[in-house]
């Protein structure tokens, strides 16, 4: 860092807050001194990154530095309908507070915010650390940011391109564990419905966890994947359709999403857990009697925050040259929509139920 502050003509403090990219410098010194610390190799020492980061841990901040949290929903604030998108939120946004930081919202849907526009924007106000969640796949299209001044990760598989350092629910282990509960507990033919656009969104994750589980199954009770098409996004399941699936294949439980299907429960007159099981593949708050899965959103939101953080602290900037994953497991909760059967009776399969982690 001394070799650059000498070949650059300021002091070694200045060299420190340009890597950081402290706003608190002018936007031409910053680029002028990052510009010439890449074309010296320079290369922070880790073990000092970390020293510098306990230390400014271990010190309250007057003011807290921002993180770019970049949505791209129908609307601006459209996604925090979507309970695991407004918990993803919440998580990074306490984790961030804990470790001297703030959340910043962007939408990249906003009137005349174009990739370089915010890309000039976060850049002059000293934001290098990014966090893209809840962009919805129909607005699927590259991010051309200016890379190499931003540390970025994101939440859930999208935007594909570039690739990101991504963080998600493990949504296929979820779905195995949540079939292996209903085997375990005596259920043999084990139903699954969603929308087509809830597996896509999670570049199918869930069909692929439930198909790969089903084929242990005997043949003879591997009931069809109900996938439906709901362009419109009003989640539950067409009458007809879940009717015509329910009366030919007589599933004994049902694994899904409950605003998928248990508006029609009352409707065809279908007794839970009397006429068959049901397993809640997203718990929510007011689901205290539901069997099923907690997905530990909160979890994916602060992990986010630890993530990108890490990445600054190491000056870290610029695309990986190998993307990574990291998932979060669900939790299993027991409850009364799942009673266990006899499982002597049924000939289920009782092998022992796996963790989350597959």
């Amino acid at each position: 860092m001394a070799a650059i502050a000498a070949r650059a003509g300021v002091h070694v403090t200045t060299v420190s807050a340009a890597l950081r990219n402290r706003a608190t410098l002018p936007l031409s010194t910053r680029q002028r001194i990052q510009t010439l610390a890449a074309a010296m190799g320079y290369r922070p020492d880790p073990a000092l990154s970390a020293l510098v980061a306990y230390r400014a841990g271990t010190k309250p901040r007057k003011a807290k530095l921002p993180l770019a949290y970049i949505t791209n929903w129908d609307s601006m604030w459209g996604w925090k309908e979507a309970p695991a998108h407004a918990a993803f939120h919440a998580g990074a946004s306490s984790r961030a507070a804990e470790l001297g930081y703030r959340i910043e919202h962007y939408w990249l849907g906003a009137p005349g915010l174009s990739h370089e526009r915010l890309s000039n924007l976060l850049h002059r106000r000293g934001i290098n650390g990014l966090i893209f969640a809840s962009h919805r796949g129909k607005f699927e299209a590259p991010v051309a940011l200016q890379w190499d001044k931003f540390a970025a990760v994101k939440i859930d598989f999208t935007p594909h391109r570039p690739a990101l350092h991504n963080l998600t629910n493990d949504q296929r282990a979820a779905i195995q564990m949540a079939v292996r509960q209903a085997t375990a507990a005596g259920y043999r033919r084990i139903g699954c419905v969603m929308p087509i656009w809830w597996d896509d969104f999670v570049d199918t994750a869930w069909s692929a966890g439930f198909l790969a589980e089903q084929f242990r199954l005997p043949e003879r009770d591997r009931v069809p994947l109900l996938l439906y098409a709901d362009p419109g996004e009003r989640r539950l399941v067409p009458r007809p359709e879940f009717e015509r699936w329910l009366t030919r294949h007589r599933p004994d439980v049902i694994v899904s999403y409950a605003p998928f299907v248990q508006p029609h429960f009352a409707a065809l007159k279908l007794d839970v857990p009397g006429d068959m099981g049901f397993i809640d593949l997203f718990l929510t708050d007011d689901n205290h009697h539901t069997a099923g899965i907690r997905q530990n959103c909160h979890r994916v939101g602060e992990l986010a925050v630890e993530m990108v953080v890490a990445q600054m602290h190491q000056y870290s900037f610029g695309l990986p040259k190998v993307a990574t994953t990291t998932y979060v497991e669900g939790s299993w909760e027991p409850g009364s929509t799942l009673p266990v059967r006899d499982t002597h009776a049924s000939g289920a399969d009782t092998r022992p139920i796996a963790s989350a982690a597959g």
